[in-house]
């Protein structure tokens, strides 16, 4: 199964997601995510067994949730506010993949957890990232350049402040692709 672990940004702030996102409509090319179910991404785990004897080369689920718990623990980081807010792209203005909106307060809680499980899942042999965490919420996906100009205008020229909430637990959460988008299944909760 595919899983990640994540902040969820609670059901009340979806409508300010999506209006956020109404700063990209009419942009070709662009496919964006479901509002509801917005999250801060702290680790990509890809495939991981349902059990320890699933495959040999992943870990299993059991080994995840107790690498979870060890992160979150060693991470040592308390209940804290995260404020959502500004525009960015993935991997540049340039070469638009990903739009998202940025972490304000909280960045500096949110990478220490990705940090310490980084250092758990690693430990566990779950590649590691080839890039520098950037605490974000993604909006959209750019499927062809047709309408990179509107997007890097609007990343330049527009600044929104989607909301404020308390993060106090850090999920696992299972990625089921559909032909509609990625379906999320919340499979263990770590309280900070």
């Amino acid at each position: 199964m595919r899983a990640f672990f994540a902040v969820n940004l609670p059901d009340d702030l979806a409508e300010s997601v999506a209006e956020a996102q109404a700063a990209f409509d009419g942009v070709e090319g662009l496919r964006f995510v479901d509002p509801e179910q917005a999250h801060v991404t702290l680790k990509f785990l890809g495939e991981i067994g349902e059990a320890a004897a699933d495959d040999d080369s992943s870990p299993s689920l059991d080994d995840v949730i107790a690498g979870g718990e060890r992160a979150v623990a060693a991470a040592d980081v308390r209940p804290f506010e995260c404020s959502i807010e500004g525009f960015g792209v993935f991997p540049s203005l340039d070469y638009v993949s990903v739009v998202w909106a940025g972490v304000g307060a909280g960045s500096t809680e949110l990478t220490a957890l990705h940090e310490s499980l980084e250092a758990e899942t690693t430990a566990l042999g779950v590649d590691p990232e080839e890039h520098v965490f950037t605490p974000h919420v993604t909006l959209a996906r750019m499927n062809d350049s047709r309408g990179k100009g509107l997007v890097q205008w609007v990343v330049r020229e527009r600044d929104p402040d989607i909301g404020r909430f308390e993060v106090d637990a850090v999920r696992l959460v299972r990625s089921t692709l559909t032909i509609d988008g990625p379906v999320y299944e919340s499979l263990a909760s770590f309280e900070l």
